[in-house]
Order: C-alpha cells, then sequence, then structure tokens
C-alpha cells in the first residue's frame, strides 16, 4: 500500500507529542517516591472524577473497540451491536458493587483485586487462581491492542514488524518510568482525538455516501447477497445476543486493568459519579459501530473486516485527517496496553512474587518488580502477535472472558456476603475454569455454545454457562463443608 506523505506527518506528530507527554507524566502530581507499589501502580489513589473517566474511559474503550466493533457489524450486522447494551448494564453493576470495593482496599491498603480476596478468605490458593486467572486473561487482551496498532501500520503503508516493535519499546519504556500516571495523561489526548474522529466520521461519511438511509440500505443488501448477517437480528440470535451482553457486561470489571482505574480513584463517590457518566462513551460506540454498515454503502474492497475503519478514512477523508484518524486509534492502543500491563504486573507482584517468592521485600522493592514484570508482560504480548496468527490472538480473547468471569463469585460475593468458604470458592472457580475452557474448545474456540431444550436450542454465552456451574459447585461444596449449628445456635 502507498504511503501518504500528510498521513504518516500528521501520525508521528501526535505519537511523538504522547511519546513526551508519557514521559512528563512521572512530573505530573509527582510524589515524594514513585517507589511504592501504590504511587507507581495506582498513581497514589489519588485520582479525581475527571482523570479517571478519561481513564477509565480509556482501557475500557480500547483501540480495538474502535476496530472490532465495527468489524463485527460489517461482517454480521446487527449481531455486532451486542457492545451496546453491555456498556449499559455494566454501570449499575460498577455503582452497586465498586465504591464497597475500593473501600475495603483502601483501608486495608490491597493493591489488587487478589488482595481483597486473600484478605476476606486467608487462603493463598483462592488468591493465586484470582492472580493467575487476571494475568492469563489480560495478555490476549494486550496483544489484541496491538492488532488495532497494526491496522493503522498497514493503512499507512508502512511493512514488517520494525513498527509495532518501536512503538510498544516506547510503551514499555515511560510506563516503566511513570507507572500509572502516563496512560491516565494521555488519555485525556487520546479521548479527544477519539471524539473529533467519530463525530468527524458519523456527520461527513453519510453526506458523502447518500445519508443513513442510503447506508442502511447498503448494508442490508450486502447482507442480502451473501445470504448471512443483517441489520435485525434473526429469530435465533436473541438469547445469543441477550447473554452476551450480560455476561460481557459482568465480566468487563474484573479485568486488571478495568479494576486499577477503580482503585486509582481517589473516593467511593469518584467511582460513583464514573459510573453516572461513563455512559456517554456508550454513545460514542454506537456511533463507532455505525462505520461497518458506512463500509458496505462506500463498496470497500478489503481483505479482511478488520480493515473497514481504516479503509473508510483512506477513501474518503483527506490525507492529513487520515493520519489524524489513525493517531487516535493507534493512541488509543498504547493507553489500554499500558494499564493493562500495570495492572497485570501489579498482580504478579504482589499475589505471585510476594506470596511465594519474597515475603519480605520492602516497598520500594515492589515497586521494581512490578515495573519489570511490566516490560515482561510487554514483551509476552508482542510476542503473541508477531509469531502466532492474529486469529489466534482473537480466539485468545474470547477465552478471556470466559476465564476472567470465574473470579466474580470469589471477589464479589465476599464484599457483601460472610458465608461462603475459600475452599468451596476455590472448586467452584476450578470447575467454572475448567468448564469454560472445554465448551469454547469444543465450539472452535467460539464464545456460543448450543444448548438442546427438546426438539429447540438456543445459543447461549459460554461465560455465563461456566460461571452458573461456578456458582452452583461453590454453593453445593459450601453446603457440605460448612459445619451444622449447634442446637443453641439453632435456637437463637
Amino acid at each position: 500500500m502507498k504511503t501518504d506523505p500528510a498521513a504518516l506527518a500528521v501520525f508521528l506528530f501526535f505519537f511523538i507529542l504522547i511519546t513526551v507527554m508519557g514521559f512528563a507524566a512521572a512530573r505530573w502530581r509527582r510524589p515524594k517516591t514513585l517507589a511504592r507499589l501504590d504511587e507507581w501502580g495506582l498513581g497514589g489513589r489519588r485520582f479525581g472524577t475527571w482523570i479517571t473517566w478519561f481513564l477509565v474511559g480509556g482501557d475500557f474503550y480500547t483501540a480495538y473497540t474502535v476496530i472490532a466493533v465495527p468489524a463485527l457489524v460489517y461482517a454480521v450486522g446487527a449481531y455486532g451491536f451486542f457492545a451496546l447494551p453491555y456498556t449499559i448494564i455494566v454501570y449499575p453493576f460498577v455503582f452497586a458493587v465498586m465504591p464497597r470495593l475500593w473501600q475495603v482496599a483502601k483501608e486495608n491498603d490491597y493493591v489488587t483485586a487478589a488482595d481483597v480476596v486473600h484478605g476476606r478468605y486467608g487462603s493463598r490458593a483462592l488468591e493465586l487462581a484470582v492472580a493467575a486467572t487476571g494475568v492469563i486473561a489480560t495478555m490476549p487482551y494486550i496483544a489484541l491492542q496491538l492488532i488495532g496498532i497494526a491496522a493503522v501500520v498497514k493503512a499507512l503503508g508502512l511493512s514488517g514488524e520494525l513498527p509495532l516493535i518501536v512503538a510498544f519499546a516506547v510503551l514499555a519504556v515511560f510506563t516503566y518510568s511513570s507507572g500509572l500516571r502516563a496512560p491516565a495523561l494521555i488519555a485525556f489526548v487520546k479521548d479527544i482525538m477519539i471524539y473529533i474522529v467519530v463525530i468527524a466520521a458519523v456527520v461527513l461519511i453519510p453526506s458523502k455516501l447518500g445519508g443513513y438511509g442510503a447506508v442502511f440500505a447498503a448494508a442490508d443488501q450486502a447482507f442480502q447477497a451473501k445470504g448471512a448477517g443483517g441489520i435485525l437480528l434473526g429469530g435465533g440470535q436473541y438469547v445469543a445476543y441477550a447473554t452476551l451482553a450480560l455476561g460481557s457486561a459482568l465480566a468487563a470489571f474484573m479485568y486488571p486493568h478495568t479494576l486499577t482505574g477503580i482503585l486509582a480513584s481517589q473516593s467511593k463517590n469518584t467511582i460513583r459519579k464514573n459510573a453516572a457518566l461513563l455512559p456517554a462513551y456508550t454513545l460514542l460506540l454506537g456511533l463507532i459501530a455505525l462505520l461497518g454498515y458506512m463500509g458496505h454503502a462506500a463498496h470497500l474492497k478489503i481483505a479482511s473486516p478488520t480493515d473497514v475503519v481504516p479503509a473508510l478514512f483512506q477513501s474518503l477523508f483527506p490525507g492529513w485527517f487520515a493520519g489524524f484518524a489513525f493517531a487516535a486509534i493507534g493512541i488509543g492502543a498504547l493507553v489500554p496496553a499500558a494499564v493493562m500491563s500495570i495492572g497485570a504486573a501489579n498482580l504478579f507482584t504482589r499475589n505471585v512474587w510476594k506470596a511465594y517468592v519474597d515475603p519480605g521485600m520492602d516497598q520500594a522493592r515492589e515497586a521494581e518488580v512490578a515495573k519489570i514484570t511490566s516490560l515482561v508482560v510487554k514483551f509476552g504480548a508482542l510476542l503473541v502477535i508477531v509469531f502466532l496468527p492474529t486469529q489466534f490472538a482473537l480466539d485468545l480473547q474470547l477465552l478471556g472472558g470466559v476465564w476472567i468471569l470465574q473470579t466474580l463469585p470469589a471477589l464479589v460475593f465476599g464484599l457483601f456476603f460472610n458465608w461462603f468458604r475459600a475452599p468451596a470458592l476455590l472448586l467452584g472457580w476450578l470447575i467454572g475454569f475448567a468448564a469454560g475452557t472445554m465448551l469454547a474448545w469444543v465450539n472452535g474456540l467460539k464464545p456460543l455454545h448450543a444448548l438442546a431444550l427438546g426438539h429447540a436450542s438456543v445459543t447461549v454465552y459460554i461465560g455465563l454457562l461456566a460461571l452458573a456451574a461456578n456458582i452452583l459447585v461453590a454453593v453445593i461444596a459450601n453446603l457440605v463443608l460448612r459445619p451444622a449449628p449447634s442446637p443453641a445456635a439453632a435456637r437463637t
């Protein structure tokens, strides 16, 4: 693909800008020292409403969201819009649960979800299960940010793996230097750029394609021509759509990177305000999804649905604005990737290294181990995308949602109930993790499984099926393990 000098120049300008901001972030709201895990990995727990809004939005709505959601809508139509209800359902959950989680973490100096679980149940095994699940589920998610950058690099006409390596080398260095403050500061620029790009796209692209009526008509004709997909859900898709939305909502804030944004907030009220404000990103996501339909109306010739958004900007906008859009997408990959690597590093440091290797390490040593681990995590994600087929990384990400959902009972139930015991929750996690992985495997690493109900069948999100098995096993095991009350206790 031919390189557009204007697009490349604008892209490089903004990439250099956020690189400078990433290193400058070490001096932004500078604490006495960054040699503490809560300072390096949680920004000192001092992020207010607006910083948290940009940070959580920045690591929740990623570059891959900008690429993948329109790609899915382009490929299958209305079914790809499941991301909208899930990003609405999730915020009442955040409003109800996350302030309690923040309070427990703040009062006990917890940095990770596994810290909270260990503090509640005193079980190293359950703590390790939550920590390992968080790290495993995060790795392919970071790799998928590289897919967003790869799509941009391809659209700019650059070839080879060197641009990806350079981008993540820069990310690794400024994250090591500045910790969570770097993506928090860069998120301001990234989100403003994304809003500009999306608003311009949804106003100008339809005007060039004959209006929204023409866009929907062209998409409908394209789906009818290929005999799959559609601008309305088919009768057999309702349950799959609903369960995928619900399961994704429950899983969304179990990931280490989203929880890191929550734990970095300065108060419970900050979290509640963000639960009310963050749905603005859902409006943005709905507009982004429409780009998939616009790809059909523009009659793009693309090798993969992943290319639909870059191809739209290249074909319908001048080079300088296409470069601006590509920069927004690329920066939108770096922000969540940085937070993800920090979240995974916090888990490994606190709940693996300190728990099993060096229990006596001080705060400075904790911070140093986390910094080194964040580099290793990024390097591992880079290896995934360089040496494994892209489709394999996509399939692993689908498993990530199934896996991380299995940590919900241990983390959330313990915040509100004293009934469950650690062995029961550990057994539930094991069954849910194994069952979810097995069902995904037999379904070709896809997130849905068909259940036979008599002569009919319904398709359900595997994550919810595995979570149901997890909870059921935990309840039964808890009843078996829980000692019977004494006669005196029974009379009371």
